[in-house]
């Protein structure tokens, strides 16, 4: 199976630079993966956080789209809930008018920060939680393809004058809460393991896909599976490389909200860990795929074959910027 291979970047503060270089550094590798044959490249939204660094993916999409040629850029996701589905079809529209067949519109339901600040995005309204998501979903659709009936009181506005590119409409996904109504909707789907492996399963897919087809969309239908994963040259140096984002995981577990540790920093504390906390980090390191090249390579196309996609994305947290950047250097040697 020939597999693309795409990027999900969170725009993490690395350890190795200013926590203010961060955006930066997401310029910086998109620039190498799209000379590397990278398929897609998609930056995350968070906020208030301290590990990742991009509350605005429209602004990140519109900047590295400009300093690449040819790898397809979008959001991974913009967090709906949190915006004016009409706004966010006027940003992504105008991206893909200036960048033709290259934008990509992922959203997702989730919040993307704290109960504050969802309550600060939504002032002065109130926060809607998600509750109204797949209304939300909906009216992007329609305002992006133009597809409202005529009854409908939104149908008279025009998001932008006689467009003829439209960004591809993604949904991302963990757990299979969004698959049917992404099928139905007409959004490709965006499987995100990194984030829960454990409830992460091909029948997510089959839903979409059935809903897809129930739904009677002409457009061929689009798979993604999200990977956490991180390569070295050497089976232990990704390990040990691997430790930084594995503990931060392991660390919303148990309550702790602390900058990026460096692999070195982990080793010494999963030393001094009780058992049963190296047991949850044992856990969810074999969630993610570590190793060599063709270690990875090995596990990637295992995934792609159970998952039956053609495209997997990576998403590769570590402590320095130069183990991010050779990380995703080593795997594109197979592309």
């Amino acid at each position: 199976m020939n597999i693309k291979l795409s990027v999900v970047d969170q725009t993490p503060v690395h350890g190795s630079h200013h926590k203010k270089d961060a955006p930066l550094l997401t310029v910086e590798l998109a620039k190498h993966c799209d000379e590397w044959n990278y398929h897609r490249y998609w930056v995350a939204e968070h906020h208030d956080s301290v590990h990742f660094a991009n509350p605005c993916p429209e602004i990140l999409v519109a900047h590295l789209a400009s300093i690449t040629k040819r790898i397809k850029v979008g959001s991974g996701g913009v967090m709906l809930s949190n915006y004016s589905p009409l706004k966010v079809a006027e940003c992504f529209s105008m991206l893909a008018s200036l960048f033709p067949e290259r934008i990509d519109l992922g959203v997702g339901r989730a919040p993307g920060g704290s109960a504050m600040t969802s309550a600060a995005l939504a002032f002065p309204n109130k926060a809607s939680n998600g509750q109204f998501y797949a209304e939300q979903a909906a009216l992007l659709e329609s305002f992006i393809h133009g597809s409202f009936k005529e009854a409908h009181p939104f149908s008279s506005i025009h998001v932008m004058p006689e467009v003829r590119d439209v960004p591809d409409l993604w949904m991302l996904g963990s757990s299979g809460g969004s698959a049917e109504l992404a099928g139905k909707l007409g959004y490709h789907l965006a499987l995100a393991r990194f984030i829960d492996s454990e409830n992460c399963h091909p029948r997510i897919f089959d839903a979409h896909q059935k809903a897809w087809q129930q739904a009677g969309h002409e457009r061929p239908l689009q798979r993604m599976l999200a990977i956490a994963c991180i390569c070295a040259e050497t089976e232990e140096e990704a390990k040990l490389r691997a430790g930084t984002a594995v503990y931060r995981k392991f660390a919303t577990h148990i309550g702790e909200r602390e900058d990026f540790l460096t692999p070195t920093q982990v080793r010494d504390r999963y030393r001094g860990m009780p058992a049963s906390h190296q047991a949850l980090f044992d856990r969810i390191e074999a969630s993610y795929t570590i190793g060599t090249p063709e270690q990875c390579w090995n596990e990637m196309e295992s995934l792609a074959k159970t998952f039956n996609t053609d495209e997997i994305s990576l998403v590769t947290v570590t402590h320095s910027q130069a183990d991010r950047l050779d990380s995703y250097r080593l795997l594109a040697k197979n592309l």
